[in-house]
């Protein structure tokens, strides 16, 4: 190499997309607008003759347990946990959980469903976290199924889709009963 020739130009790198890392927050009533157009998108209007819609009627969500996902600050998916007793035990129903179409793929529903569980949980009022849901989705986060039959819902539900997080592990087999109000202590 002579002295007059320029050593080779090192070729920019490619830029880097940012990473869409989703965030959990606690849900305001301002958030209320976006759960609601979440759910219609995600679940339709069928969500209102869903049984789990029944048991929402029912007993009221917990807004402390409502909590938003968010991918740069922008919302991008929810939970709710309803507060029932299953043979005087109380606990959670989780759901509906959303994330828009939109954000699937990036983990929000399940970080949603693993942070709503561990602060539910935490509070050391309820003993379990019920939802009915995919057992391939859910299972793998800790949920297990749940003796079927042994929960009694106030309208059909697929039995095998009932499934159940619990410290107690024996509670997914032996919890029974119809859902319920929670029990005073």
């Amino acid at each position: 190499m002579s002295l007059h020739t320029q050593p080779p130009v090192a070729a920019e790198p490619a830029a880097v997309p940012p990473l869409r890392v989703p965030t959990v927050r606690p849900g305001t009533p301002e958030d209320d607008a976006f759960v609601e157009e979440l759910q219609a998108i995600a679940f339709g209007p069928g969500r209102f003759a869903r049984t789990a819609f029944r048991v929402r009627e029912r007993f009221p969500i917990d807004p402390a347990l409502t909590l938003i996902a968010e991918v740069e600050g922008v919302p991008c998916g929810s939970v709710w946990m309803t507060p029932i007793s299953i043979g005087g035990v109380n606990g959670w129903m989780l759901g509906p959980l959303a994330t828009h179409p939109n954000f699937r793929k990036l983990g929000a529903g399940k970080l949603l469903a693993r942070e709503v569980t561990k602060r539910a949980l935490a509070r050391g009022d309820g003993k379990f976290v019920m939802l009915v849901g995919d057992r391939d989705y859910y299972c793998p986060l800790g949920w297990e199924p749940t003796t079927l039959g042994n929960i009694e819902f106030p309208g059909p539900v697929d039995p095998s889709r009932v499934l159940l997080f619990a410290e107690n592990k024996s509670l997914a087999a032996s919890l029974q009963g119809p859902i319920e109000a929670w029990q005073a202590a």
